[in-house]
């Protein structure tokens, strides 16, 4: 069923994976230009794999265990691109000839995860709802 809390959840997790990094930067370079991610191709396959894992995850309403495994699987991937973010910004750290600026779309795959750890709270919810009513049968 597409109307569960937790689409809502996913489809939020998918637009700020899929569309938010078009929209900000990851950092500003020293010449005032924008650095997006769509210029590295790490970060490139990061985000869409997060957001291929989104849309799985809506996908496969109907195998809540998939579904809440999937959640699982694109929370570590949020975590390992927030760990290249991190890495990236401490080599790059303070006024160097490159970066001048962090940028709001590194915090991207904090919020990303937020809404993934909600979605999969609402899939176990709904797990344990299902074997309730199984043992009352």
């Amino acid at each position: 069923m597409l109307q569960r809390v937790q689409t809502i959840y996913l489809l939020i997790a998918l637009v700020i994976t899929g569309v938010l990094p078009f929209v900000f930067p990851l950092w500003t370079t020293s010449d005032e230009k924008d650095f997006f991610f769509m210029f590295d191709i790490k970060y490139v396959t990061a985000f869409g794999l997060s957001t291929t894992l989104s849309l799985l995850s809506i996908i496969s309403y109907k195998k809540r265990q998939n579904q809440f495994v999937i959640g699982r699987l694109n929370i570590i991937l949020n975590l390992i691109l927030l760990g290249l973010f991190v890495y990236r910004s401490l080599n790059l750290s303070g006024e160097t000839v490159t970066v001048s600026e962090k940028g709001i779309g590194m915090f991207l795959p904090i919020v990303a995860i937020v809404f993934l750890v909600l979605a999969n709270k609402a899939i176990k919810k709904d797990e344990d709802l299902v074997k309730s009513v199984d043992r009352l049968r």
